[in-house]
Formats: C-alpha cells, sequence, structure tokens
C-alpha cells in the first residue's frame, strides 16, 4: 500500500471526527449569516463525516460489507473507501453548497437527496439482513431529520420546481448505482479478505 494511502487509511475517519466538529462550531455563526436552506446545506458535511467515524472506525463498514455481502471477498478495498469518503462524500457536499450559493440553493439538493438515498440504504440493509450494519443510527438519527428538512426548506423557496428535485434525486441515486456498479464490476476479480 502507498505510503499517502496507507496514511489516510489510518487517519481519515479521526479527521473526519475532528472537521465535524470545527464544521459545527461554525454553524451558529453561519446562522446569522446566510439564508436557512445553505446552512442546511452546509451541516450535511459534518453530519456526513459524523456517520463516517460510525460507520468506519476500525474499518468496520468494509468489514462488515466484505464478510456479509460477499461471502469473505475483498469486494470493497480500503482504496475504494477512500475514494467514495473523501472526494465523492466531502466533494459532492462542498460542490453542492457552493452551487447552491452560486446559483441558487436548488442546485445544492443533491446533498440532503444523498443524505436520504444512503439511509435509505442502511435501512434496506438492516431489514433485509435483520442486523445492524455500520452507519445505520447516524443514517436513521441524522441524515433522514436534516435531508427532509433540507429538501423541505429549500423546496419553499421561490423558483425551486420540481425538477431542481428530480435532478437532486437523481444524482444521489446515480453516484449509489455507481459505487456498487464499480464493486460488482471488480468483483469476479477480488481476492478473499
Amino acid at each position: 500500500m502507498g505510503t499517502l494511502k496507507a496514511w489516510l487509511a489510518d487517519h481519515w475517519v479521526a479527521a473526519a471526527g475532528f472537521m465535524a466538529g470545527a464544521l459545527l462550531a461554525l454553524a451558529p455563526l453561519l446562522v446569522r449569516t446566510i439564508s436557512l436552506p445553505l446552512v442546511l446545506i452546509f451541516l450535511c458535511s459534518p453530519a456526513y463525516m459524523i456517520h463516517q467515524v460510525e460507520e468506519h472506525t476500525h474499518d468496520r463498514f468494509r468489514s462488515f460489507f466484505n464478510q456479509r455481502l460477499f461471502g469473505g471477498r475483498n469486494a470493497l478495498t480500503v482504496a475504494d473507501v477512500l475514494v467514495v469518503n473523501l472526494p465523492l462524500v466531502w466533494g459532492l457536499n462542498l460542490a453542492a453548497l457552493y452551487a447552491a450559493f452560486a446559483w441558487g440553493d436548488g442546485y445544492g439538493l443533491v446533498a440532503p437527496y444523498a443524505l436520504i438515498v444512503n439511509a435509505l440504504v442502511h435501512i434496506a440493509a438492516a431489514v433485509r439482513l435483520r442486523i445492524y450494519n455500520p452507519g445505520l443510527i447516524t443514517a436513521v438519527v441524522l441524515f433522514i431529520p436534516l435531508g427532509l428538512a433540507t429538501v423541505y426548506f429549500i423546496g419553499r423557496e421561490p423558483g425551486v420546481g420540481i425538477a431542481y428535485h428530480l435532478a437532486g434525486l437523481a444524482t444521489a441515486v446515480l453516484l449509489h448505482v455507481a459505487i456498487v456498479g464499480w464493486v460488482l464490476v471488480r468483483l469476479p476479480r477480488s481476492s478473499t479478505a
């Protein structure tokens, strides 16, 4: 494993926890200076970081995923986890915030829809497997209420029609499908964990 990848694998979850705390410390200032929809989009990032702490501490999610869903095969690699969580999740939320700021709140809807879609996947897995999966608690406690509140308040903004909601939801679903597709395409070549 490369030096940077190994360092990130060892430290990114702790960094996510600290960054979530720092971002949440900024929230009271933001409430006084920007609109509520922008604050809610901003809060999607620390919510996701808190979720990542529950999900990925001690490599819990990857281990669960590979053991429970793929019989011990290394279907989801350390590199996959890093790419999905750092540039994709953090980048998506940052891009959504900047898009909403630059062009209007409706352009940030992908962030709350990503929370909702992720939560539904965790809930569906828990129901199907009848066990806890890493990330389930924060998906239910943070993602559902924050995602729904953000969608609701952005939906009340003038000019935010159904097309914005469909685009945000479709993008969130496509990202999740792409991640699963990537794992399934690589699966025949993966080895046991």
